[in-house]
């Protein structure tokens, strides 16, 4: 079941990326991040109301307040990397840069031990999201692509990753339910606002556009429930490489939806995440 509720964070994870940059690109990407958070705030507390667990304590919600920073920081780097930048280049870095920390920190500080299958599909994971989630073809290339946009795909891959998301929410009782990812919404929200509250016209924007920015929170929200849920049942490098497959959602759906097509690198990449995503359950 772990691994279900990886992948369908997972699954989540690359609706809210495809959308969010490509609403980006319309609206100014901090008013996006914060009506997103704004979103999935209304998701989050729903589900810590509703769904079972006892009272969490104060150390809970601290980890889950962390991750919430680094969803902050991740997604307003995220998106204003794909304002002037090429999902071709920004998305592989983070997406590359969000996995590898995050299993450094488990194996180093946290006493994970996957068995030997999982390392073999943590190890053929990253080469396999870098080519899925990066296309070749014109414009698809990193030539183009500034050195600030490499860097806002490195904060955030960290930011996502490390500085927190994942390692921290991990951490959260599973006797927490889903508060964590609740009081971590609420600190995403303080995190990103002091972006827009200097400008206060940066949250213009058509009403759809808004009303698309807060879904796309809401099923942000939905993937952080789903990966708490995998991190209770699976170590947590294996829930993070897991759910760290989103990418590859974009390009599917660009091939069922959008009748894309898919590039040979790609093609490899798919095979080496469905290999790896094999080898993750076997481990």
């Amino acid at each position: 079941m772990g691994t279900v509720l990886a992948l369908a964070s997972a699954c989540c994870y690359g609706v809210v990326d495809f959308g969010g940059g490509l609403l980006a690109r319309r609206a100014h990407f901090a008013a996006v991040a914060l009506l997103g958070q704004v979103g999935g705030l209304l998701v989050a507390a729903a589900a810590a109301t509703l769904a079972p667990g006892g009272a969490p304590g104060l150390a809970d919600l601290a980890w889950g307040a962390l991750s919430g920073v680094g969803t902050g920081v991740g997604m307003v780097f995220l998106f204003r990397g794909l304002t002037h930048g090429a999902m071709a280049v920004v998305v592989p870095v983070s997406a590359v840069s969000g996995v590898a920390l995050p299993v450094l920190v488990g194996v180093l500080l946290l006493g994970d031990r996957p068995a030997a299958p999982a390392w073999i599909g943590i190890a053929l994971a990253v080469p396999a999201l870098w080519l899925v989630a990066r296309p070749t073809g014109a414009g698809g290339g990193a030539a183009g692509c500034a050195p600030a946009t490499a860097v806002d795909a490195l904060v955030a891959g960290v930011g996502v990753g490390v500085a927190v998301q994942y390692v921290a929410l991990a951490q959260a009782g599973p006797d927490a339910g889903i508060w964590p990812v609740a009081a971590g919404r609420v600190t995403a929200v303080l995190t990103v606002l002091p972006l827009v509250l200097p400008d206060v016209s940066r949250l213009r924007m058509g009403a759809r556009d808004a009303l698309a920015a807060g879904a796309l929170g809401m099923v942000a929200a939905a993937a952080l429930v789903c990966y708490l849920l995998a991190a209770h049942q699976r170590l947590m490098v294996v829930a993070v490489v897991l759910a760290s497959f989103y990418p590859a959602i974009p390009v599917l759906l660009g091939v069922a939806v959008l009748r894309e097509r898919v590039a040979p690198p790609q093609v490899a990449g798919l095979v080496g995440a469905a290999a790896a995503v094999g080898l993750l359950t076997a481990g």
